[in-house]
Parts: C-alpha cells; structure tokens; sequence
C-alpha cells in the first residue's frame, strides 16, 4: 500500500510543470509522509456544478497546475464534443495565489485544442468575465477564483456562452472529460496564439453599469469600502465616480489586492471580525453606509449606522438587502420576475405578490436563478444580487452596491434610512426574521451523519413551533429537481438544511415570520422572532447531532 502511494506519487512528480508543487512534493516523498501523501492521493478534486474548489498544493486532491490543464483539457473537449470547435473561451482571474498561471495554463490548452482563448487584462472582478463572455460572442468563459476562501485555496469556475455557470448535464459531461484525459505530456501547450484583453472590456462593462441606475436619481449617499484585499477598489470606485456618488472612503488596510488576506482569516464579510476595520473606518468618515465586496466582488455587503447596537454600525443580513433592492426596485416601476434560491427569505415572494410581479424559487446558486425566463431581479441570502441580468447572468458586487447606494440616496433625500424601509417592509408583511446555523467540520462524515439522523428521525416540533411539513428535497418536488436539502415547515417558520456546495459546511437557514400591527409592535415583534430563532437553532443542533 505504501509502495503503491509512494509510486502514485513519484508518477504525478514526472509530470508536474510547476517547479513549486514538484519540489513540495518531492519534500514529502524523500520524508516518507505517508500520511499527507495519502491526503492528497485519496482521489481527485471533483468538478461539479462549481466547477473546482480546493486547497492549493500538489497532487490530485489539491489545486494546482496539473489539475487545471486537465480540467481545461477536459472543457475543451467537451465544447469541440459540442460542435464549438474554433469557438472563443474568454478567461479571467482573481488576484490568488496562482490564479494568474492556472489563467495561463487554460489559454495555453484552449489554443492547443483548436479554440481561440481570450485573457483578461489583469486580475478582475468575477461579473466582468461573466458579462464579457456574452459581449464577446464567446462559447465559454473560466473564471480562476475561490471567492472568499481562505488564503490557500483556489478555484476554477466554468461559464457557457449563455453567460451563466454550468448546470446538469454540462457539468457530468466535462468531468467525464476531464476523467478521460491522459498523460500531461499528451496535453498541448503552446507558449503563445490567445490574445490578451485590453481594458475595452471593462470599459464596456462599466459604461453597462449605468443602466442599473434610474436617470437623474439622487446620488448624494456617502459610503466606506473595502475590498476585503480582493480586486474590487478600482472597478468599484471607477463605477462610483461614473455614476456620481460621492469618492467612497476606502479601507485602507483592505484596498489593494493581497493574496495573503492578512487582516482576516477568512475574506467573507458575514464571517465574524471580518467588517471590524470597515467598522472603525465608518466611525471616523462618518459615512451613510458601509459597502463589502468579498475578494472577487461578486458578493455586496451593507451595513448601516445604528445607535442601538455596540459600535454603532450594524451589518444587514442577505435577506434584508434582498428585500430593500427588491422594494427599490417596485418604487421605480419594474417589470418581470422576481426570484430567489429556496434558502432566501420568502419576503421577496410577498413584494412580488403584491407588486403584480412573477416571482421564482430556484435550488441554491445563481447557476439557477440566472437561468430563470424573464428574470428581471434575483438574489441569494449569501450577499449575491443580480440586478442587471441582461448584462450579467450571475450576482454582481459592483451593480448591487451601485443600486444600494441610489437608493440610501433616495431615502436620505426624504429624511430617512434604509432601517425606516425596513421597518415599512415589516408593516406590510410581517417581520421577516432570518437566521444561519452553520457549522465547519474537518472530517465530511460528520454532515452526511446529520443529514441521516434528520432524514430517518425528523424533528415533530422547534422551538415549541410544530412541524407541519417535512420534504427531503433529494426527491425533487413539482417545481424543483433533485438536490441533497431537507425543508421543514412550522406554524410562522421555516428551516433548510443542506451541506455547502463550496465549504466543508453544514448549514441551516431559518425563517420565522412575527405579524406586527403597528410601528408600536416593531420592538416586540424582532423580540419574538429573535427568541424563536434561538430556540429553533438550539433544537435543530439537538435534532441533528451537531
């Protein structure tokens, strides 16, 4: 067995490019490191409907070289399969570590394959790649990022000429692709043919950005930004200063792209302590509203000043930014379908409703809600909105935080806050209360082990709510295929639980919904639903075993 790994090993060893992942490699051979060998030799990195997502390192079980020129391999065959032979594959990246080589490496293959390949210009955000494969005509895009990963991870994230990521069929199909791929040597590279960008294609893509604002809208909103160490700051603050709104105050200690995110430990603006130097900039600047992107900006996070919290700012969930665009939107007359993933608030369900307007409910993912017929607004709970889709099919950090600021400008010229519409949607609705448990785990055994305890012995009740419903969604329902998922329904409340299909993550998505009279009822009402959701998480987390 050992003889065996060893040998595995020394194989891959032969054909790595990367002078970086051989001498690592070579490290743990000539140490006999049976036991880090056996980690990254369990398998290989499975390509899925997220494309490719993993810790950076050598072998099969690790982002690296090796394993993007298959997974380009892999693509180029499944498009030439398709009949796209000679077709464009436009390419982007992050500013990761490695993400400019594996951008390279997958240019490199394309142009090898017979494909023509277009680069970027330099590190982007991920909704400019998303936008420029349809502005371009291309038949595919890539997008070398792992969004608000830690540092040491990387990804790999596949587009088709519709502009929106690969669902089933395409993703089965390219991963048998890549499967079938063999030796490295067989895969050819040649060191020049792709054409690398210039800045047209982001000036296209700002000149788009325009039309997520109504014309002659106020603009007087003052935001901090940060970047969270990714690329966002000069495509935000260019799209700012197109727009009109006030220079935002930056965060300087998170402006400038650094892959070695060293002022958070993992660069996602819902992730605890990862907002707090935003925090301290907006006490000092005084601003109207905070504006996050996580490091590839296609994730917009807000946060707002609020005296009754420590600190004064006060970081609104996914949901309540869904709702205040979606709201926003309505206000200024819009037309077409509203949708969601099925973990968001069922609030933007109730603003279609009364707004005379289609609304959608989709499985988890922008791949999904993009795909939606006559989309006109989408959004996830994890900070993702598409407000333009027919510029880009997939949440867009730039457009979301341009929509916010038009309208913390519009409330501002009426004396109020986005809080006060907050406050407005609950009067009308109900009080939409969300909530996450969310729990990282080492070893995946444990989430599968969850999921069968809730699956053969499903809660009858939560936090004293009874359960009138339980759906495995690993069915499908009438409306929804297959996905690996549980829904409850309760009297007022909701629960999801699904693993993540990006993190070794179990999570829950909670809902409870308080009615309110009166402007009066508000404090009781969040009172209410913040002890049901404690509750509801203290039972689930008994239910499951976690």
């Amino acid at each position: 067995m050992q003889h065996d790994l060893i040998a595995q090993a020394r194989t891959w060893l032969a054909e790595d490019p990367d002078p970086e992942t051989r001498d690592e490699l070579a490290a743990l051979i000539g140490a006999g490191d049976t036991q880090e060998l056996a980690a990254r030799f369990a398998g290989t990195l499975q390509f899925g409907t997220a494309g490719l997502r993993g810790e950076l390192g050598a072998g099969p079980m690790r982002m690296n070289r090796s394993v993007v020129i298959r997974a380009a391999a892999g693509l180029a065959a499944y498009l030439k399969a398709q009949g796209q032979e000679g077709g464009l594959v436009v390419i982007g990246y992050d500013a990761r570590y490695k993400s400019a080589d594996f951008a390279r490496d997958t240019a490199a293959v394309m142009t090898g394959a017979g494909l023509r390949a277009a680069v970027l210009s330099r590190p982007l955000p991920t909704p400019v790649l998303a936008y420029a494969i349809r502005h371009l005509g291309a038949v595919a895009g890539v997008e070398v990022t792992a969004s608000h990963n830690p540092p040491r991870d990387n990804g790999y994230k596949v587009y088709l000429g519709d502009g929106s990521q690969i669902v089933p069929p395409a993703d089965g199909e390219i991963a048998a692709a890549i499967a079938a791929i063999g030796p490295l040597a067989d895969v050819a590279r040649p060191e020049g043919g792709w054409e690398t960008l210039g800045e047209e294609v982001l000036d296209a893509y700002l000149a788009r950005t325009d039309a997520v604002l109504a014309a002659g809208s106020p603009r007087t909103a003052r935001t901090v930004y940060t970047a969270m160490h990714g690329v966002g700051t000069s495509v935000l603050t260019a799209a700012f200063e197109r727009a009109g709104f006030p220079e935002p105050v930056l965060v300087a200690e998170q402006a400038e792209p650094d892959p070695a995110f060293p002022t958070v430990a993992f660069p996602n603006p819902e992730e605890p302590g990862a907002m707090d130097l935003a925090f301290a900039t907006a006490r000092r600047a005084a601003p109207d509203l905070i504006i996050a992107n996580d490091p590839d900006a296609d994730r917009c996070a807000v946060a707002v000043p609020d005296p009754s919290v420590e600190g004064g700012w006060r970081m609104l969930r996914g949901d309540e930014v869904g709702a205040l665009l979606a709201a926003h939107l309505v206000e200024r007359g819009a037309t077409g379908v509203f949708a969601e993933s099925i973990v968001s608030s069922s609030l933007l369900g109730r603003i279609a409703e009364k707004a005379g307007l289609g609304y959608e409910e989709t499985l988890t993912g922008f791949k999904w809600i993009a795909r939606v017929d006559g989309l006109r607004y989408g959004y996830e709970e994890a900070l993702g909105y598409c407000v333009d889709p027919e510029g880009v099919r997939d949440k867009d950090g730039i457009t979301a935080a341009l929509l916010v600021a038009e309208l913390a400008s519009v409330l501002k010229e009426q004396g109020r806050t986005l809080l006060d519409l907050l406050d407005d949607l609950a009067l009308a609705h109900g009080l939409h209360a969300t909530d996450q448990l969310s729990v990282r785990v080492e070893d995946l055994s444990v989430i599968a082990d969850a999921m069968a305890r809730l699956r053969e012995q499903p809660p009858t009740a939560l936090a004293g709510l009874a359960v009138t419903s339980a759906e495995d969604l690993s069915r499908g329902t009438d409306r929804l295929p297959p996905t690996d998922g549980l829904r409850y329904q309760l009297e007022g409340a909701r629960v999801i639980v699904r693993p993540s299909g990006t993190e070794p993550k179990l999570k829950c998505y909670l809902e409870v919904v308080v009615p309110v009279a009166d402007s009066a009822g508000l404090p009781a009402a969040r009172a209410r639903g913040a002890e049901l959701l404690i509750g509801i998480k203290r039972d689930l987390a008994a239910a499951a075993g976690i």
